[in-house]
């Protein structure tokens, strides 16, 4: 009885063992997979970390009271551990120093872009962050192997945030640059730099998204989106991809606490390079021109200038004498295409008129009266003081409402006197302009006392008043009149 007992038992264990084989063989796969995922990230924190900097900027400015220290993590944290007698703490009963100018320390990162031999000496060229140098009286920069050298700015470009700083020095490598382009949603990528001074650190996320413009952070916008940890410190350093190639540049954050918030931006290492060239060979950026005022299309025009889409980007004005008016552009026209590309996008449409050489030829495909044709232009020059390209639209996320210039077809759609003021076109659900009372046709007369008749005046604006992170608006509404103060 006991050997008919085994001689049905053992194959059926058998079997249970099969059947669990596939499902510890795809936990095995699973855990190796993550393995090798975590590498790859140890792999380009090697390869590319050598060639990242901790710089150090020295300035003089109005109001700023420099503490002799202060934790990156709060004094709270240190109390816990040191009492309230730790050197350095700020204590509230104590008198602050007298406020004008003096001496500030800002940190922020970069990393090697370039380097160019001469007869007797090498010179290292150091990409960054223009606000992250703006001012600077001293530049130290300090690489992982310990070794530090002063630096000088080689040139700056607040419009786009870029700057590139030069140190004497050879032997030290090259970062290597990828295709920013090739970027998908949803990839892997990599941040490295100094947040809150803390050399050399690695953080890793997504893609959350491209293209981004209209955020008022720089006048040239297209940035990378990602949920990388980028925090105070990190401007300038490099967003990596799997391969080691800097894919982008660490910018900015949004964060309502001055913290990491899981949205982070950067600039395109494309657009980055283009001017970081320029710089190097220059000291400064010259950039495309046309002459015209652009919008970006929306369904209700679209639908009044007969068009199936919102493809493409609407010519709002041209200047007299432009080389826009030279090429026989009007306005009306819709522009589909740049130089064999599509164009949808009114920030990445600047940028890339922006980076064509002035004195070139581009040829824009545009559809005018339902006919599509393409247009040849000569590129002007955007130093002769003219405008690119300048929108009629703008966003602001901290506000939560987007203003357009008061065209003519705008002041009759809305019932407002054309010329004055900017019109509100969309009001975020649930944003602090929604809860003022701000709705769409609200025309924006003033903006801290002061007068905006365009987005573009709107925008900066806006910008001047984001650091104290309040704004007076003077609006009118319905024929009414009012101030409105908004907080973020």
């Amino acid at each position: 009885m006991l050997h008919r007992k085994l001689f049905f038992t053992l194959p059926f264990t058998l079997l249970l063992l099969l059947l669990a084989l596939p499902a510890l063989s795809t936990a095995d796969d699973g855990i190796e997979n993550l393995r090798q995922t975590s590498k790859a990230f140890a792999s380009v924190a090697r390869q590319v970390s050598p060639s990242v900097v901790f710089i150090q900027v020295e300035s003089t400015r109005e109001g700023v009271v420099l503490m002799p220290f202060q934790s990156p993590f709060g004094d709270d944290l240190f109390k816990r551990f040191f009492g309230d007698d730790f050197p350095g703490f700020s204590h509230p009963q104590q008198p602050q120093k007298p406020q004008g100018k003096q001496r500030a320390v800002s940190q922020g990162s970069g990393f090697v872009f370039a380097s160019k031999k001469g007869l007797s000496s090498e010179t290292t060229y150091i990409l960054t962050n223009s606000h992250v140098v703006e001012g600077a009286d001293k530049i130290n920069v300090k690489f992982q192997d310990g070794r530090e050298f002063d630096a000088e700015i080689k040139g700056v470009d607040p419009k786009s945030d870029i700057a590139v700083i030069e140190i004497k020095a050879s032997d030290l490598p090259v970062t290597p640059l990828g295709d920013s382009s090739q970027l998908e949603v949803g990839e892997w990528v990599i941040a490295l730099g100094n947040p809150f001074g803390l050399s050399h650190t690695l953080t890793v996320g997504v893609v959350s998204a491209k293209g981004r413009t209209g955020l008022g952070i720089n006048d040239y916008e297209d940035f990378i989106q990602t949920d990388a940890a980028i925090n105070p410190g990190n401007s300038g350093g490099p967003l990596l991809n799997l391969d080691g190639e800097v894919v982008g540049i660490n910018t900015a954050i949004f964060s309502r606490s001055g913290g990491y918030m899981g949205v982070g931006f950067a600039i395109p290492v494309n657009l980055a390079k283009g001017i970081a060239n320029q710089l190097i060979a220059t000291g400064e950026v010259i950039r495309g021109y046309m002459g015209i005022v652009i919008q970006q299309l929306t369904q209700e025009l679209a639908d009044s200038f007969g068009l199936e889409d919102t493809k493409g980007i609407l010519i709002a004005q041209v200047s007299e004498d432009s080389p826009a008016a030279k090429a026989g552009l009007k306005t009306g026209d819709l522009i589909v295409e740049y130089q064999g590309k599509a164009v949808t996008d009114v920030g990445n449409f600047r940028n890339r008129v922006a980076l064509t050489a002035p004195g070139s030829k581009a040829t824009l495909t545009i559809i005018r009266n339902g006919k599509r044709r393409n247009v040849d232009i000569k590129i002007g020059d955007l130093s002769d003081g003219k405008l690119l390209a300048q929108e009629t639209t703008q966003s602001t996320e901290a506000l939560g409402l987007t203003v357009q210039t008061l065209t003519s077809d705008l002041a009759q759609q809305f019932d407002v006197e054309p010329g004055k003021g900017v019109v509100v076109t969309e009001v975020k659900s649930g944003s602090i302009a929604t809860m003022a009372g701000i709705r769409r046709g609200t025309v924006i007369l003033q903006v801290d006392s002061k007068a905006v008749n365009s987005a573009a005046e709107f925008k900066q604006a806006i910008k001047k008043s984001s650091d104290d992170k309040r704004v007076m608006l003077l609006i009118s509404d319905r024929g009414m009149s009012r101030f409105l103060v908004l907080k973020w």
